[in-house]
C-alpha cells in the first residue's frame, strides 16, 4: 500500500460521503442515466459506474472485513465527491453534474 492512511477517519469521510443506501444504489446504477454519464477508457463502462458497483460492495462489507485496498478506494471516493460538490450547477436536478455524483453513490439533492 506504500502510504499509511487513517482508517477511522477514511471510514467516517467515506460514509458522510456516501448517502445512498446500497440497494438505492444498485437500482441506480441499472438505469440509462446512469450508464451515460462519465468517463469511459476505452469506451466501455464509465469509471464512476465501476466505482458506484465497488461502493456497493464495500457498503455491503463489515468494517472488520475491509482490506487496503478498499479504503483506498474509500478515500478516492471522498476526494470526488468533495471536488464535484464544489462545481454545483444551477440545475442539479436532471443535470450530468448530479447523476455523475450518483454514480459515485452521493445524490446532492438528499
Amino acid at each position: 500500500m506504500g502510504l499509511e492512511i487513517d482508517r477511522e477517519a477514511v471510514y467516517r469521510a467515506f460514509h458522510e460521503a456516501v448517502n445512498m443506501a446500497p440497494a438505492e444504489l444498485e437500482e441506480w446504477l441499472e438505469t440509462p442515466e446512469s450508464l451515460r454519464v462519465g468517463f469511459k477508457r476505452g469506451g466501455g463502462e464509465s469509471v464512476g459506474h465501476a466505482s458506484g458497483r465497488r461502493i456497493v460492495e464495500i457498503l455491503r462489507t463489515p468494517k472488520g472485513a475491509l482490506s487496503g485496498e478498499d479504503f483506498l478506494h474509500m478515500r478516492k471516493v471522498v476526494g470526488f465527491v468533495r471536488r464535484h460538490r464544489a462545481q454545483e450547477p444551477a440545475n442539479m436536478v436532471t443535470s450530468r453534474w448530479r447523476y455523475s455524483l450518483m454514480n459515485w453513490g452521493h445524490d446532492p439533492i438528499k
